[in-house]
């Protein structure tokens, strides 16, 4: 219950800062140089995803995803990401599938091409009878141009078993296409 109340608070302050970038002039100042007018809107990407565990009983993990992107000005956007991610086991143990729900901020740091970006959500168990949703944390960079992104992010998700107890992490790699919509 306490994550739903943390994501649904996350929900609101992106929704805030959404309402508010849109109500505000369109004209944006970069650290670059000034931008007139610039167009602000959605973009929307479709990624695949492979990371390496770093916790026993678990190998490796692939999954795809779909990001709506809100961009504030050249600089910053805020993102929602969801899609569908398992995390693979060995032997005859069952794996572990669930659904990340994703909200984000995104910050281009050098040249509008290479960004930063963090991610506070939920990973939603929906697999083999395990039900304690995680909380998931997801930092990362990455490369983006029109229509390519490629990104590196460590993810956490704390509630997770692992052998040792609970929480596990990985390194993961995201592929997409994006483009405006």
């Amino acid at each position: 219950m306490k994550i739903l109340k943390s994501i649904t608070g996350l929900f609101l302050l992106c929704s805030t800062v959404l309402t508010t970038a849109t109500m505000s002039a369109q004209e944006t100042t970069s650290a670059i140089g000034a931008t007139e007018n610039y167009d602000q809107g959605f973009r929307l990407g479709f990624g695949i995803n492979g990371g390496f565990i770093f916790d026993d009983p678990y190998d490796f993990s692939l999954g795809a995803d779909a990001r709506i992107q809100y961009d504030l000005n050249q600089r910053y956007s805020i993102t929602f990401t969801t899609g569908f991610t398992n995390l693979f086991i060995g032997d005859d143990i069952p794996d572990l599938g669930f659904i990340p729900a994703k909200a984000g901020f995104k910050a281009f740091v050098w040249e509008n091409r290479f960004y930063v970006l963090g991610e506070l959500g939920a990973a939603i168990p929906v697999t083999n009878d395990y039900d304690k949703t995680s909380l998931l944390l997801s930092p990362g960079i990455g490369y983006a141009n029109k229509y390519f992104d490629a990104s590196i992010r460590y993810e956490y998700y704390n509630d997770f078993p692992r052998e040792n107890g609970e929480g596990v992490g990985q390194l993961a790699l995201r592929l997409a296409y994006g483009f405006r919509l």
